[in-house]
């Protein structure tokens, strides 16, 4: 609960001193947003409507730090986030405006902010929130990574259909066993023990998401260890890592592949579902690792690709960065509906925080700033080349 008490610090609008509204920040930023199509108190859902004569100056002072606390703040409101931040990112009003990312990118470069000390950080402050605040915002599955929409009209079946995606890319079948690194409340396992006959072993550095797994996973070839990645033993036939690689950070990244190549039967398959950037060196957004996932690093393909190829063959790359913006929406849909249950709980900081987590990352998605790739790797290549199913 360590977010949500820090997040609950609410700062009123009403408390805030009124001060002359600077000009010239104003100014500035009505141009920039207007190369977005957005304007300052225009009447489209997308546009701002200002509540503080400082918001200008404070977001051209912290760029994305600034524009998100200022709203956390209730500084700003937006009927339609996702889309204005869909519309400044295809603008690319980002590179206008960067406040805060010289740092992120110095911190980032002096320092393993992954380092097995940090890792059990983004458990302790994100997944141990609460497993029945999650359980409201998501699928029966509790999969808290992006669903395959192709054939999909609801949220539950966009979690079946990705699970079962990745259970057929990987070719499961009875008797395997498969390590899920970064297991979360187990919603692979689950599926592939009872949909395929699989022995699952899962690790997690969330406390909550191991209890909770466990649990439910009662009288199922299924085990959780509450372990870092890098204590990981044994031998597998298969290996699935969802959602989990976008805290390794870059300087671990060598370390990850090493593990996973260690541990993996040399006819084994290893699946890597990971969100990831456009372009390698671009910093963390600060504002996500401040207040979202501390700690967290999203590879480029490149960066992937440097380090998979003395480990692993890469038989194949399927980009499904799409769903993503209607996985989110989704997930909105159902944290806004379960909402009056954890008002008195978390707070209304903590409910502006968490809404502009879920939208501003949406509109990346929508924007193709932010990609959702699924990599299938073998350690010597699969005999006679291999077909993946979609």
């Amino acid at each position: 609960m360590h977010q949500a008490r820090s997040a609950t610090e609410t700062t009123h609008t009403s408390s805030v001193p009124r001060a002359r509204t600077n000009n010239n920040a104003l100014d500035t930023v009505t141009r920039l947003l207007a190369k977005a199509d957005v304007r300052i108190n225009g009447d489209r859902p997308w546009d701002l409507r200002f509540h503080h004569p400082d918001t200008a100056s404070r977001i051209l002072a912290r760029g994305s730090l600034g524009l998100g606390e200022s709203y956390m703040d209730g500084w700003w409101d937006c009927s339609q986030l996702d889309e204005f931040i869909c519309r400044v990112l295809k603008a690319r009003l980002d590179h206008e405006v960067n406040g805060g990312l010289a740092i992120a990118a110095l911190r980032a470069k002096l320092f393993n902010l992954q380092s097995m000390r940090r890792a059990w950080q983004v458990g302790q402050q994100h997944y141990d929130l609460g497993n029945d605040f999650f359980e409201s915002m998501l699928d029966p599955h509790m999969a808290y990574t992006c669903g395959y929409w192709a054939e999909a009209d609801t949220l539950a079946e966009a979690q079946t259909a990705k699970l079962d995606l990745i259970c057929r890319k990987l070719g499961l079948e009875p008797g395997m066993r498969l390590l899920d690194i970064g297991c979360g409340w187990g919603s692979l396992m689950l599926h592939a023990a009872k949909e395929y006959g699989v022995e699952c072993v899962g690790v997690t550095i969330s406390k909550e998401q191991a209890e909770f797994g466990a649990e439910r996973s009662k009288g199922l070839p299924v085990e959780f260890k509450l372990t870092d990645y890098r204590k990981i033993d044994g031998t597998f036939d298969r290996i699935a890592s969802v959602g989990m690689f976008e805290h390794v950070g870059g300087k671990n990244y060598e370390t990850y592949f090493d593990v996973a190549r260690r541990v993996l039967a040399d006819d084994g398959l290893f699946l890597l579902h990971t969100i990831g950037k456009n372009q390698r060196g671009t910093p963390t957004d600060p504002w996500i690792e401040r207040y979202i996932f501390p700690n967290g690093a999203l590879p480029s393909l490149g960066e992937i690709a440097d380090t998979v190829e003395p480990y692993f063959i890469t038989e194949d790359v399927h980009n499904f960065g799409a769903d993503y913006d209607r996985t989110l929406m989704a997930w909105h849909a159902n944290f806004e509906a379960a909402w009056p249950r954890f008002s008195e709980r978390y707070g209304k900081r903590f409910y502006r925080m968490w809404r502009y987590y879920l939208l501003a990352c949406a509109g990346t998605f929508r924007a193709r700033t932010t990609q959702l790739w699924q990599l299938v790797l073998s350690p010597t290549g699969t005999p006679g080349g291999y077909r993946c199913p979609r």
